[in-house]
């Protein structure tokens, strides 16, 4: 029997209440030549119970499921990508849904151009409705960096479907004490660095952001985990940046570095840039703190 040529993976906490309708959306695919992974990050719920009911019904794909030590997001996909030994992986939140036919759409974009050296491909995501997130694609691109298309007017989440080896020649996401994110874009910027991906131009997430969700609680994000979002400032900030973009990092690397205890000018790619940022960040982090405590 051949092995799949994906991976959905689902990092979950104490999501038992959604993950139904993500069970449900990988039941509902035709082309079921996949592996679905549920990383439990530590829940305190009936999710381990449901993914067993679901292993033991007649799906037509492989249900896998690890339990790990709660520790966040980025934690959860560096479990993943250690386990995944297929060609692709894609995340699909547990809050979110595969799009109907998803998986045969992957599949057949990425026949066409897997020998390309590629990382993968960039698809859209939409709500529930059908209405794409954000912005769609430009006529007529072919290819693009996740930061490329940002920078040329892109807006709004997107789906990467990548590659499995070219995620492992890039170190796992960091871990900091009493820490529990660290931007997940730090990984694909640096994959941004080496390789394009092949523009996927169709919906293959469906999605839903939840009031628990770490979107809807950014702020207090950065509040609680400071190291995370230094690191992954420090990603952007030593690679090719627009100067209006720097800046604004600049600004948020000074406030990450306040909170953090950290220095600022030390670590900076740019020494003056980062002096000058210096008051910037300490106003942002006072407005961080207020909100915050």
């Amino acid at each position: 029997m051949n092995k799949p040529f994906l991976t959905v993976f689902t990092p979950a906490y104490n999501r038992a209440y959604t993950l139904p309708r993500t069970y449900g959306s990988m039941r509902s695919q035709k082309n079921t030549d996949f592996i679905w992974l549920i990383v439990d990050d530590g829940s305190t719920d009936n999710t381990a119970e449901l993914v067993r009911q679901w292993q033991a019904e007649e799906n037509g794909f492989e249900i896998r499921y690890i339990y790990k030590e709660n520790g966040g997001m980025h934690t959860a996909h560096n479990t993943a990508y250690a386990m995944i030994d297929t060609e692709l992986n894609v995340c699909i939140d547990s809050d979110d849904a595969l799009a109907p036919d998803a998986v045969q759409i992957i599949f057949d974009a990425w026949q066409p151009v897997k020998d390309r050296g590629f990382a993968g491909l960039l698809a859209l995501d939409a709500q529930f409705d059908g209405t794409v997130i954000g912005k769609g694609f430009p006529g007529g691109l072919t290819d693009t960096t996740l930061g490329g298309y940002y920078r040329s007017g892109g807006a709004g989440d997107k789906k990467l479907i990548l590659r499995t080896d070219v995620v492992r020649q890039y170190p796992p996401y960091p871990t900091f004490a009493g820490e529990r994110f660290v931007p997940l874009g730090s990984l694909y910027t640096m994959i941004d660095r080496d390789y394009r991906l092949s523009v996927l131009d169709q919906v293959v997430c469906l999605v839903e952001y939840m009031p628990d969700g770490s979107t809807r609680n950014m702020l207090r994000q950065y509040y609680r985990n400071p190291n995370g979002f230094r690191y992954g400032r420090l990603v952007t900030l030593s690679g090719p940046t627009g100067l209006k973009r720097k800046l604004k990092f600049y600004v948020h690397y000074a406030a990450e570095s306040i909170l953090a205890g950290k220095p600022i000018v030390r670590d900076a790619p740019n020494k003056l840039l980062g002096l000058l940022s210096i008051p910037f960040g300490w106003a942002l982090a006072r407005h961080i703190r207020k909100c915050c405590r």
